[in-house]
């Protein structure tokens, strides 16, 4: 994955709350695998009408979307993230979100970002002006074109992870990596033959 860092665009306005992940990605695109494309169909229901807001000139390409309370509830599908990703989308802030859909985001590279009312309500007011929004994950801030600030903070495992673009196994491996090596070696002496594997065949 694309390491997160740093981020600066205009930000899309989308104040429901509870909008669902068959609102974000109806079922009937679930069969669909690959992720290439898949914003086509991201809100596709709301988007009929032609005036949705990640459609309009003041917020095509915003890479931040300032979205309502309980963001991505429903169903469990990666595909939602996905197909915001495809659109282009790489960081939400909302003052919650569905718990599954969030980690979701955080396997997918997303930056779910989980603000107090009032300090929403302020991004929410520059991404309603279509005003650009910084999100500093080294600092852990959202900066708004005013000089107003806001504090964020996500688990440090999580942060790394993002700031690295690690992926689950990625993470694994930078955190344990020493501690699997010298399990492996002290099995390599105590169980030698559940290595027997890596030995090379011999001719009979």
């Amino acid at each position: 994955m694309e390491p997160f860092t740093r981020l600066s665009s205009r930000a899309a306005p989308l104040p429901q709350a509870n909008v669902d992940t068959d609102i974000i990605l109806p079922a009937r695109f679930l069969l669909i695998t690959e992720k290439r494309g898949l914003g086509q169909y991201a809100f596709y229901e709301w988007r009929k009408g032609g005036d949705f807001v990640l459609d309009q000139p003041r917020w095509q390409g915003a890479l931040v979307l300032v979205a309502g309370d309980n963001f991505g509830c429903g169903s469990s599908r990666e595909h939602a993230p996905w197909a915001l990703h495809d659109l282009g989308i790489r960081c939400i802030v909302a003052p919650g979100f569905g718990e599954i859909f969030r980690a979701n985001m955080l396997r997918n590279g997303m930056l779910p970002v989980t603000l107090i009312e009032a300090d929403w309500r302020k991004v929410m007011g520059a991404a309603e002006l279509g005003e650009p929004v910084t999100v500093d994950l080294l600092s852990g801030l959202i900066m708004l074109a005013n000089g107003s600030n806001f504090e964020f903070a996500l688990p440090e495992d999580e942060r790394e992870a993002l700031l690295n673009g690690w992926d689950e196994i990625d993470g694994i491996r930078a955190r344990f990596g020493e501690a699997i090596t010298a399990f492996e070696t002290r099995q390599r002496v105590t169980a030698p033959w559940l290595w027997e594997h890596e030995k090379e065949p011999t001719d009979g």
